[in-house]
């Protein structure tokens, strides 16, 4: 799949099949995160691979935009470090670099949680210096999406020629 077709047909996955991923795909999922490019290329970021059920279920539980992470194949939670003002935008490259490769592959994700999730951090012993500002679970999908049900604004709407308020021609 080209890049342009992974950014159009990329949906939010929150039912997974029982299918297991590849050792061989996680990796390149996992190696997308960490050639992505960051600010001053500081790489502020660590991933955490979970792959034991029983947390994953205590995931689901914890945090609750992701209670479906309980069905996940895998999850990689993603802690920044508190001290690096680019943390959460190159952390966020890293997080869209991972959930394009592996749709692009057919495996589906989404984005759970935002910063501040201590009981997260507690379970899985992150750091104080480190927040975890995501956890995204992978897996193939249960359902079979089709592309064009993606409702977004227009480009009138969101794109301003110059200046903000200037329509493009």
């Amino acid at each position: 799949m080209e890049v342009y077709q992974a950014v159009t047909t990329l949906l939010a996955v929150r039912e997974f099949q029982k299918k297991p991923v590849s050792e061989t795909l996680v990796n390149k999922i996992i190696e997308s995160a960490r050639l992505t490019g960051s600010s001053m290329n500081l790489q502020p970021w660590h991933f955490i691979l979970i792959r034991n059920r029983g947390t994953l279920v205590k995931i689901g539980e914890l945090v609750t935009s992701g209670k479906y992470t309980a069905q996940a194949n895998f999850a990689i939670a993603v802690a920044t470090e508190k001290s690096s003002q680019f943390a959460i935008s190159d952390a966020s490259r890293a997080i869209q670099s991972m959930m394009l490769t592996a749709w692009s592959e057919g495996v589906g994700s989404n984005w759970t949680g935002w910063v501040g999730m201590t009981k997260v951090a507690n379970l899985l012993g992150i750091p104080k210096n480190l927040d975890v500002i995501a956890v995204v679970p992978f897996g193939y999908p249960k359902k079979i999406h089709t592309k064009g049900i993606k409702n977004r604004k227009s480009l009138k709407e969101i794109v301003h020629a110059e200046e903000f308020g200037k329509s493009l021609s």
